[in-house]
């Protein structure tokens, strides 16, 4: 004599195959619920080991510290010590070549 549905520790495969055919929603969202974590112990690590790195984070104040270096020194020839909290004075020379014809 066989019950109506499988137990699972008996048998978990043929319990899963009843309940995925009969309780479809509750199947699927145990297997998504489940991938989730799974996929975090498995794909963070694999891509660590195949050499990927995180992006940088995008600066959230401008202008940062080094973009004022850099625009002063370079181009303005202004020593880097000096007042680098300041966005240099002077024209802005708009972009040209990208109008429409």
């Amino acid at each position: 004599m066989s019950s109506a549905s499988p137990l699972f520790f008996k048998q978990p495969f043929r319990y899963m195959r009843w309940a995925s055919i009969n309780k479809p929603a509750y199947f699927y969202s145990i297997c998504v619920g489940l991938a989730g974590p799974t996929i975090v112990a498995i794909v963070v690590p694999t891509r660590r080991y195949l050499g990927y790195e995180r992006v940088s984070k995008i600066p959230q104040t401008y202008p940062s510290m080094l973009t004022c270096l850099v625009i002063r020194h370079v181009c303005h020839g202004i020593p880097a010590d000096t007042n680098w909290r300041t966005v240099p004075k002077g024209p802005r020379n708009p972009p040209s070549g990208f109008e429409d014809e």
